[in-house]
């Protein structure tokens, strides 16, 4: 399985709260409705920042990381470049989304313990 992380950062002039609200109670239900999204992931975890300073340790960078599993990189592409997602999806990720504050990342685990 490959894991396609994305590093999110919320759009400027939104607060945290409403980006996380949007992101679980809009968002999600739109992507996840597309054909390609549900012939090609396999999970859909979204993970939401708490605003939580450790002593020693930087202010959290990001404001949630979204979490998409899929059986191959050819998977991926087959969502985001269709042509669904280009119409629907990217616009409604620039709603609540800093795209260019964002960070990716397409990986396969190593679990530990």
């Amino acid at each position: 399985m490959i894991k396609f992380s994305i590093l999110l950062r919320r759009r400027p002039g939104t607060s945290h709260e409403d980006f996380v609200s949007y992101h679980k109670t809009k968002h999600a239900p739109l992507f996840a409705s597309l054909p390609e999204v549900k012939e090609n992931v396999r999970a859909y975890i979204q993970c939401h920042s708490l605003q939580v300073v450790i002593p020693g340790l930087p202010a959290p960078e990001y404001d949630g990381i979204t979490e998409l599993w899929f059986d191959d990189v050819d998977s991926i592409w087959k969502v985001f470049s269709s042509q669904r997602y280009l119409e629907l999806i990217r616009p409604d990720e620039e709603k609540f989304l800093d795209l260019h504050g964002c960070g990716f990342l397409i990986s396969t685990e190593n679990p530990v313990i």
